[in-house]
């Protein structure tokens, strides 16, 4: 059974930042295989924020504009996002997805707010 949990949510000023982590297990994991993040805000669809299959292979949304920054431990099965420089408007629930050849595992999220 493939699971994922998300860690390092939490409270934060604007301004300020934060580091989310994410273990996968239950599962053999390739560098080829996507891992990333998602976020839903209240009232809105879940969106793409950042994923990762090798370091010279990332993706970021265009909000990030250049605050976040995705990183990969393929031993130990993780994916991490460090986000800085934080806005009101990332306040969401932040998922993290495996997609292993085309099939998606989701984490439960974790909650990041980001007060003004």
């Amino acid at each position: 059974q493939v699971q994922l949990v998300e860690s390092g949510g939490g409270l934060v000023q604007a301004g300020g930042s934060l580091n989310l982590s994410c273990t996968a297990s239950g599962t053999t994991i390739y560098s080829i295989n996507p891992m990333g993040w998602y976020r839903q805000a209240p009232g809105k669809e879940r969106e793409l924020v950042a994923s990762m299959t090798i370091s010279t292979n990332t993706k970021y949304a265009d909000f990030v504009k250049g605050r976040f920054t995705i990183s990969r431990d393929y031993d130990k099965k993780a994916v991490s996002l460090q986000m800085n420089n934080r806005e009101p408007e990332d306040t969401a629930v932040y998922y993290c997805i495996l997609d292993r050849f085309a099939e998606n595992f989701w984490g439960k999220g974790t909650l990041v707010t980001v007060s003004s």
